[in-house]
């Protein structure tokens, strides 16, 4: 009777015991994970992306609550992507990074950082309707972003462009409307095929514009949709040859928007040498 009722007694205390024990490991792993955390950032710095993996890797499985271990893993992942390489292995790598940044959406829909890099992942692998269906994402949490807007305007481009190719199959392109490749049969097939991505990209390339309005890149890209433009209107000369003039002009201002950005970037670094991302001088 004494034995079971001390061990009872005992049981209550035991069971704190652990709970105590617990608690201490936990709050241990936790420590360990920032640990973890602040070492990955240091490799991924110095540009050690193999080494923050496992730094990022080892912090989220000692706290898989730690949401930043998530979200360094998938920007360190990221980093072995290589851009416009469709091999087993870069495509893999690309997944696990984007399947990170999904991970990292379930616990917050709207963290706009791993959209973006969802986004910028699609792109690298060329999966063009990806890319632009996530920067469209970036949109309806940032619709003042401009990159993203900046970003679906190349790639309807650059479909656009690809399309012409695979028409005509000149592998030319004059930049004048291509009067000569597009014949009576091709021209519907241009038509069909470039005319929803030239007027989605004017619409993007033009958003782009009014969030940042010394965009010179974009004002570029809306030289080259105008060409585009120019060979939807196969057919009727006036409107070609009016949207081949708005390409120029929109080359001239992207042109000249370049020399004042350039020179204000040189005003304010006083005319001295500066260095790029790269560590080049410029």
């Amino acid at each position: 009777m004494d034995k079971n009722m001390n061990r009872l007694a005992r049981t209550p205390v035991l069971a704190a015991f652990l709970v105590i024990l617990m608690v201490s490991l936990t709050g241990c792993d936790r420590l360990k994970a920032r640990d973890q955390l602040n070492k990955g950032v240091a490799s991924f710095k110095a540009a050690r992306y193999e080494e923050a993996i496992r730094h990022f890797q080892e912090a989220q499985r000692l706290d898989p609550k730690l949401p930043t271990a998530k979200a360094f893993l998938a920007t360190a992942l990221s980093q072995n992507v290589v851009p416009g390489l469709t091999t087993p292995d870069n495509l893999k790598t690309a997944q696990q990074a984007i399947d990170t940044f999904q991970q990292v959406l379930v616990d917050d829909p709207g963290d706009v950082n791993s959209i973006k890099g969802i986004a910028s992942l699609y792109y690298q692998i060329k999966e063009f309707d990806k890319a632009k269906e996530w920067q469209k994402k970036v949109l309806a949490v940032d619709p003042k972003d401009p990159e993203a807007a900046y970003t679906i305007g190349v790639i309807d481009w650059t479909q656009a462009h690809e399309n012409l190719l695979k028409i005509t199959g000149s592998g030319n392109d004059d930049g004048v409307g291509n009067v000569k490749a597009l014949n009576k049969t091709e021209c519907p097939k241009i038509q069909e095929q470039n005319g929803p991505l030239v007027e989605e990209a004017l619409k993007y390339l033009n958003q782009a514009i009014q969030s940042r309005p010394n965009y010179d890149e974009a004002m570029q890209y809306l030289n080259l949709v105008y060409r585009r433009k120019a060979d939807v209107d196969c057919g009727n000369e006036a409107a070609r040859k009016a949207d081949v003039d708005t390409a120029m002009d929109w080359s001239h201002k992207a042109m000249g928007t370049r020399k004042e950005n350039e020179a204000k970037k040189e005003k304010a670094t006083g005319g001295g040498i500066t260095m790029d991302s790269n560590g080049n001088m410029k």
